[in-house]
Order: structure tokens, then sequence, then C-alpha cells
């Protein structure tokens, strides 16, 4: 091995240093804009404040005993991807990568974004861990945030929430209907009155000849249709369908259906979903015109409608109220049969659901719905001085160990304050720890709702707490 010369060592270090000398490193405070007025939490985007927990927790509960009891299991995604991941899974021509990605390019010149949605991310998981090895069908569920560039409204959010699980690997049509059962199941123990929408939007080969009944019907109308429709009819034909203006969905009532078209394969796979659902007498409306948003879809698309609902079938009308309620589905889903291949892996079936978090706890709150009591606790420990508030603490940690339900106000030093905060709280007991108390090894024991106090040994107060708090 040759040797290494000091010399040349020397004249490349002094060489970095003279080029570290003449990087200029700007302060963040010149390179962008300092606003001096009290920062504002940005447009789209919300805080979760205490008050609000209670809806979350509950979501939160709900979601996971659900899919728990079919055997799902947690996965979580990091929040920033590979754009190119979403423009292949999603659909280039699609709301999403056309008008609502966060993509930005990052430091090492690669192109990135936010997640807009989890089912492509559950895809690339499944080929980057090689879950293809695992048992069939590989069952995850996710729970998280996800960001769109949306226009803001009611329920909808550029920072919002999804619940979504996905099976992978098998292509039978129970898992359909399993993947509706849940999500109906899910919106029926909250007790929000949900109508599930339906359709069958076939695979590749049945859609071929669909598109062109399509577009032959939509060019006589091309003069009805909204501007984003009227370049949707040369990019993205079905998309037609899923419109929410009224004009194109006036047009869309007598647009050919789908269901005309699906080959025997595709329809008997439908069929067999539906049965499953009669089985189990889920309801659902049959809706010839639901597509879904985006590209990966294929054979069984289901959302979930707020409200009872009515079929959306052609040649019947809709109202008002209906359109809105078709505008704020609360969840959705369907199968994705090409979508593993079409990112690089082997052709696996998939189908999957995911749910708005944030629109569902909307219609908890217009429902009125009766949340579950928060666990309050039932006792309190106040103290009194400094050597009894260290001592306080630490009994404090040993009720909290032995599984009491506590609460304190450490930082206040007055008996008052602090048998105001016990009150708010409707604790049953305060324990009373004060200088007297800490010398004679005893401590006061304060029915809250009769106010009669009592001096206990303090050795004995956890024996003493167990037996009331059982009675």
């Amino acid at each position: 091995m040759p040797k290494i010369k000091k010399k040349n060592i020397s004249k490349k270090y002094k060489k970095i240093k003279v080029a570290i000398k003449k990087i200029k490193i700007e302060p963040a405070a010149k390179v962008f804009k300092v606003s001096k007025t009290t920062p504002q939490v940005l447009r789209g985007f919300k805080d979760i404040l205490p008050g609000e927990q209670k809806y979350w927790d509950l979501l939160r509960t709900k979601a996971e005993q659900i899919v728990q009891d079919f055997g799902y299991e947690r996965i979580d995604f990091p929040l920033l991807e590979e754009t190119s991941l979403f423009i292949r899974a999603v659909g280039k021509e699609t709301d999403i990568i056309e008008k609502e990605m966060f993509s930005f390019e990052d430091r090492s010149g690669d192109q990135v974004s936010l997640r807009p949605e989890g089912t492509a991310q559950v895809a690339r998981a499944y080929i980057n861990h090689g879950m293809l090895n695992l048992p069939q069908p590989v069952k995850l569920y996710y729970l998280g945030p996800m960001f769109r560039y949306d226009r803001p409204q009611s329920g909808r959010y550029r920072q919002f929430n999804q619940f979504g699980f996905e099976a992978l690997g098998e292509m039978h049509p129970v898992l359909d209907a399993q993947i509706i059962i849940m999500t109906y199941n899910f919106f029926k123990e909250l007790g929000l009155k949900i109508s599930l929408q339906i359709n069958s939007i076939g695979c590749l080969n049945c859609r071929k000849e669909y598109k062109v009944q399509l577009l032959n019907y939509y060019k006589t109308q091309k003069a009805d249709l909204c501007e984003d429709c009227k370049i949707r009819l040369g990019k993205n034909p079905l998309r037609l369908l899923d419109c929410k203006e009224e004009k194109c969905q006036a047009v869309s009532e007598d647009a050919p259906q789908i269901v005309d078209w699906l080959c025997e394969d595709c329809k008997n796979h439908f069929v067999r979903v539906l049965e499953f659902l009669d089985d189990l007498e889920i309801p659902y409306n049959l809706n010839s015109r639901l597509v879904r948003g985006l590209d990966y879809y294929t054979k069984t698309v289901f959302e979930v409608w707020p409200g009872p609902g009515t079929p959306r079938e052609a040649g019947q009308g809709e109202t008002e109220g209906e359109e809105k309620k078709a505008q704020i589905a609360l969840g959705g889903g369907g199968r994705y049969d090409n979508l593993i291949e079409l990112l690089g892996g082997r052709p696996t079936p998939a189908v999957g659901a995911s749910l708005g978090l944030e629109r569902i706890i909307l219609k908890i709150k217009e429902a009125n719905l009766e949340m579950p009591l928060i666990q309050k606790a039932d006792i309190f420990v106040a103290q009194l001085g400094e050597t009894p508030k260290r001592k306080a603490m630490a009994l404090y940690e040993t009720l909290r160990q032995e599984g009491f339900k506590i609460a304190e106000a450490f930082s206040k030093d007055g008996l008052k304050n602090q048998l105001e905060i016990a009150n708010k709280l409707d604790v049953k007991y305060t324990l009373i720890l004060g200088q007297k108390e800490l010398s004679e090894g005893t401590i006061l024991l304060r029915d809250m709702e009769g106010g009669v106090q009592e001096t206990i040994n303090y050795n004995k107060i956890i024996k003493e707490l167990k037996k009331r708090l059982e009675k």
C-alpha cells in the first residue's frame, strides 16, 4: 500500500478551509421576512384543543376496536414521500395531483410531497418489506394526518386525519364485503346515520368499451359541461361522473351506466359482494355514477354519505340537500387490484377504505350525540408548605402507581385555591398534608360532598382510600 504524503494532505486541508470561508451562511431572519405580528395558524390548518380531545379519543378507540376485531394490524408511515409515488398511484389527471399536493424540491434536489392519502403508502410498504411472503391477505390499518392544498371549508382542512384499513393479497369478494361491513359498523357504533353508496367500475378490460360509450355521450353534451369537465373529456372521462357541479350532475343523469358494460368476471364479483352484504342485512344504495376520484380503483367502489340518503340512480333527480351530502362524503374505498404491480411489485389484488375524522366529528356534533364521560379523578392531593409539598409529591406518585385516579395543583400554595380546584374537578376526597400532619405522621382526609375532615394515620391512607372507594 503506497504511503500518503503529509504534504499533500496539508495542501488539500488548506483548500477546504479556504472554500469553507467563502461560504456565506445567511441567518434565517435575513433569508425569510419575519413578521412582528402575533403568529396565527395557517389557513386550512387547526389546533385540536383539550376540549376537543374527547371526540378524537372516541374515534381512535372505536377505530382500533373495529379493526382489531377483524385481525388488522397497525402500520405507521412517514409524512413525506417521493412525489412520483403519488403520481404513479393516484393518477396524473386527478385533482389531487393537478391541484392539491404539497410538493417541493428538498435540499438534495429530490421531488417530495406531504402524503395526500394512505393507500399508495400501503402499497409501497407492502413491496418494500416483502409482505407478499407473509400469510395472505395482509391486513393493515393506519390513523394519522394527510395533506392536500384544498379550498378550506366546513369539515375540510389542508391538514386532515384519516383512518384507513386495507387487505392485500386476496381477490375474494368476501374481503370487499368485510371492508364495507367494518365501515358500516364503525358508524353504527358511533350512533351516526349514514348511507352506503356502492358501485362496480369493472376492470381495465371492460372499462375500455365503456369509456368509448361515455365519450360518445358526453361529446353531445359538451356545451353544458363545466370547464374542468371539458378538460376531463380528453384526459380522464370516468371523472366526468364524479363532478359536483350542478349542471354536470344533470348531464350525468342520462349517461351510460358502467354496470351494463361489466365483463362476466367483474359482474359475478360484484353480485357476490352484494350477496354477502344482503346476508348480513347491511343496507346500501346502488349508485351507478359512483366512480371515486382516484385512478387505482377497480371493481367494487363505495362511499359513506351522512344521513339516510337516497339512491342516485339514472332518471332520478336529486334534491339540493342530497347533492350536498354527496359532496361531503365521510369516507369511502374500494378494490385496487393493479396498484402494487403498477408500483413495481408482483400482481397483487387488494381492497381498502379510508374515513375522514374531521368530517365525522363535525357530524357527531351536529347530531348532538352523547359522548362517553371522561374518567375523572377521585382524589385530590393538597399541601401546605415546602417540605409537605415534597412529601405530597411522593405520595401522589405512590397513589398513581396503586391505580388511583388522582389530581393535584402543586404549583399553588394556599389551601383555599387548591380546594377550589378540587371542587371544580368534582373529586370525592381531598388529602391535605401540612407541617403539623407531617410532624405527627398523619394526613387529613376531607369528604368533598359533606365537608367532613378526619385525621388518618399516614401509613394507613392507601388502605383507607381503597375501602371508601369500593363502597
